[in-house]
């Protein structure tokens, strides 16, 4: 029997949604079927891969050891699976595959969230923690190939970046608990990324808590000094010794409050 026309196909098509953060899932309505074992790694390619691939490709990755002609067979049994289970989300024929137009994949919210707060064009509802942030910075967990591997790493600094973003323009709102709250995440996820850490001071020092700013400022030189047995930087030892000179500068300037305590010494406009 010939297969429907695309977009009869869609219309006919419930609302499904991969889920990669956390466990991997599939999501059909209400229904949540079991995503056959040998068809796993099909789907999770073609979710980060939102894009027709050749099969050839997608076979080489996917099953890289063995010849060619046995890699393309296992990718046709890989689809067979998928259809058997009920799972009819992909697109494909004799040359590529891709999923369905009507699936979803819930880590392209998140990364569009935090492509919208990096650029600077979020909307009013994106000045929030995205619900999926922590899972993002650890996709899909006890997964190694590389494709995995490199795409996990991408979407963790994305995430990490647009989180730094948005507790500094939260703070610029006025927004200091959230501003916080946003900066309290990143530096615990990456409690030695310098940047998380110089926002959190700034966030703190925004709101006017200088003893919380002083607070997190010594707990992160101690911590150098003790995990990495290094010296902190020059401008952190600075602040410790005189936190008035750091004052927050106007709220007209882009960057937020405290802009050399969060990018470090002689990349901001000086100090107020």
């Amino acid at each position: 029997m010939p297969s429907q026309p695309p977009q009869q196909r869609r219309r006919a098509d419930p609302r499904a949604t991969i889920c990669l953060l956390g466990d991997l899932r599939v999501d059909i309505d209400t229904w949540t079927p079991r995503v056959p074992e040998g068809s796993k790694r099909l789907l999770v390619l073609l979710a980060l891969h939102r894009r027709r691939l050749d099969r050839r490709w997608a076979a080489g990755v996917l099953w890289p050891d063995g010849n060619d002609e046995r890699a393309v067979g296992n990718l046709r049994s890989a689809i067979w699976r998928l259809r058997g289970a009920g799972l009819n989300m992909l697109d494909a024929d004799k040359v590529c595959v891709s999923l369905a137009d009507y699936v979803r994949v819930d880590v392209d919210s998140v990364d569009a969230w935090a492509g919208r707060v990096i650029d600077g064009t979020a909307h009013d509802q994106d000045l929030r923690i995205h619900p999926g942030s922590v899972d993002a910075l650890d996709l899909l967990p006890g997964w190694y190939d590389e494709w995995v591997i490199m795409s996990r790493e991408r979407l963790r600094h994305r995430v990490l970046h647009a989180l730094e973003s948005l507790s500094r323009f939260l703070s610029h709102c006025g927004r200091h608990n959230d501003a916080v709250e946003a900066a309290i995440l990143v530096a615990r996820m990456e409690p030695f990324r310098d940047s998380a850490q110089r926002t959190l001071i700034a966030a703190h020092l925004a709101e006017g808590n200088w003893i919380e700013a002083q607070r997190s400022c010594q707990l992160y030189i101690d911590m150098l000094r003790t995990e990495l047995d290094i010296d902190p930087p020059t401008d952190l030892r600075d602040f410790m010794s005189h936190p008035w000179q750091f004052a927050a500068p106007r709220p007209t300037r882009r960057l937020g409050v405290c802009d050399e305590l969060v990018t470090g010494p002689g990349k901001a406009g000086g100090r107020g």
